[in-house]
């Protein structure tokens, strides 16, 4: 990736990823060839914040049907990482 930019596309806003920040946990949709390390260092370069965790899952893009034909396509694959922040960190959202 070429910079923090890249890697986090946005924040993940749900009553999971909002009961998560309790619990010092922020949920970003990511770029799908990034790997925990580049998360990492992006989350802590644009919030300037520690980070203690990364974790990431995958999720496969939705068939849907295109038009009134029946010939069907895929939304894009995605990533989501739920980033959990050190100790005395401060809020970023």
């Amino acid at each position: 990736m070429n910079s923090a930019y890249d890697v986090i596309i946005a924040p993940v806003v749900t009553e999971k990823c909002n009961a998560l920040i309790q619990d010092n946990k922020y949920t970003f949709r990511v770029h799908p060839a990034a790997g925990r390390i580049e998360i990492a260092n992006a989350v802590e370069e644009l919030f300037k914040v520690k980070v203690a965790k990364v974790n990431v899952m995958n999720y496969q893009g939705k068939a849907k049907r295109a038009g009134r034909t029946m010939k069907m396509g895929r939304r894009a694959d995605w990533k989501r990482a739920v980033v959990t922040l050190a100790e005395g960190s401060i809020e970023i959202i």
